[in-house]
């Protein structure tokens, strides 16, 4: 099965989003700061970075003229 890069583009898009929210929420201290957490937060915006430019290669690999 094909993988739609649409898909994976919006996958890495909400993590980043996590990845920005997580910290947001810690500094209006609605959860608590952990060590693990706040490396959580940082893997996952990590991650969505790399599945959104993965996905906008490939979108771009497949549309190309």
């Amino acid at each position: 099965m094909e993988k739609d890069p649409r898909l994976i583009f919006v996958i890495g898009f909400l993590l980043v989003l996590l990845g920005a929210a997580i910290p947001w929420l810690i500094v209006l201290h609605v959860i608590k700061s952990t060590f693990f957490l706040n490396f959580l937060a940082a893997g996952v915006s990590t991650a969505g970075l790399v599945l959104g430019v993965i996905g906008t290669a490939y979108y771009v690999r497949l549309h190309r003229r």
